[in-house]
């Protein structure tokens, strides 16, 4: 089946839940084909895309109306431990960690473009076509989004490497 992988990844940052990004995957597909005679040509990928982003959002109004985001789960997505150098690995893992959780904490609409973008390689015109955003807009939604997770990981940066309350007070006495 033609890019499953990549409905299956929008999926699964949009619904923040494997089980559910699977569901949801199946379920846009099933919407594929049986709107495939509508499909008039183009770009495929984005069309396909477009239905997954869609069934994601019709799948979290109907089953999560005012359900807060939950939690990121790493096990579902095991930071990279292929690099050789066991000190260089500690400091990729803590990295990649702490990207993902600041995409989590990106707002559903920058988390979606930044994802359609950088993980998924689409052009601005692709993504505004999925998202039925103009493209000038889908690049304003891109700055903004780096922005704000350059400032969420500037903040989970200081907070690691601040001394806690405790420690200061321990070592001024």
């Amino acid at each position: 089946m033609p890019h499953l992988d990549a409905a299956y990844n929008l999926a699964r940052w949009l619904m923040r839940n494997d089980e559910d990004a699977q569901d949801v995957a199946q379920e846009a597909y099933l919407r594929a084909f049986r709107f495939f005679p509508g499909f008039r040509g183009g770009d495929a990928r984005a069309w396909l895309l477009k239905i997954v982003r869609n069934t994601c959002y019709s799948w979290l109004h109907a089953n999560r109306p005012l359900q807060e985001a939950t939690e990121f789960d790493e096990n579902l997505l095991p930071p990279d431990s292929s690099a050789l150098n066991p000190e260089e690995a500690v400091l990729q893992n803590d990295s990649n960690t702490q990207v993902r959780k600041a995409l989590e904490k990106l707002p559903e609409n920058y988390r979606e473009v930044l994802i359609l973008r950088e993980l998924e390689g689409m052009s601005y015109k692709e993504i505004a076509d999925i998202t039925g955003m103009p493209a000038g807009t889908v690049m304003s939604s891109l700055s903004r989004a780096r922005g704000r997770l350059r400032q969420i990981l500037r903040g989970d940066m200081k907070r690691d490497t601040a001394p806690s309350s405790r420690r200061t007070v321990a070592l001024n006495a």
